[in-house]
């Protein structure tokens, strides 16, 4: 009989990182099969909340953020396009980093409607896969249609401001549990594993947690 798994995963679409960790996480789970039972909600994280309409080229951001050098920004990005081959997500151009807020937001209705998962791989993959703007209207509805929600319903959402304040205050509950890196996956309440890990990590740490009941 599958045991019941709990698990929280705090992100930002903007963070290459946490699509390298979900993408593995999902390929840790199906090779547990039936043997585990997750239900798996995503809760947001803004790693840029102060991001202008327009974004910012990327090398500027991250230069400014972290103090790296082009060539630097290149080397890592060569790698991260190899760790998501390796978990079978495909990572395509991307020169800017946006705004996610609406993105959340979207992304907190969706969970309303059950269809929460599929609309966040959806704009995964329009961001890190094909270099859209997740903060442009017409991406997130494009997103949440192909996720199989209402596009109606969705620009309703987006255009309303709804779910601004469910999501701020959600970001600040994870803030002040300290977290302050995604991706961050929160196992039955307890066990907290971070970074975007191997599948084999995410297998085995679910395997012990099973364990410990």
């Amino acid at each position: 009989m599958p045991q019941p798994l709990k698990i929280d995963f705090v992100s930002d679409i903007a963070c290459p990182w946490c699509a390298i960790g979900l993408s593995s996480l999902q390929l840790a789970l199906s090779r547990l099969g039936d043997e585990v039972d997750a239900q798996v909600v995503l809760h947001p994280f803004e790693l840029n909340p102060d991001m202008g309409p327009d974004g910012e080229a990327i090398v500027d951001y991250l230069g400014k953020k972290y103090g790296r050098t082009p060539a630097q920004i290149t080397q890592t990005q060569a790698m991260i396009r190899e760790r998501g081959a390796d978990v079978g997500f495909s990572f395509g151009p991307r020169e800017r980093v946006y705004n996610t807020f609406d993105a959340h937001r979207l992304l907190h209705w969706a969970r309303l409607e059950g269809r929460q998962l599929p609309l966040k791989l959806a704009l995964l993959r329009a961001y890190h896969g094909e270099g859209q703007d997740p903060s442009d209207r017409e991406v997130l509805v494009q997103a949440a249609q192909s996720a199989g929600l209402d596009a109606a319903a969705a620009r309703r959402v987006l255009d309303s401001g709804d779910y601004a304040d469910e999501v701020r205050a959600e970001e600040r509950e994870y803030q002040s549990m300290g977290i302050q890196s995604v991706p961050s996956i929160i196992f039955n309440d307890r066990y907290l594993v971070t970074g975007g890990q191997p599948a084999e990590a995410f297998e085995q740490a679910i395997r012990q947690i099973l364990a410990e009941g």
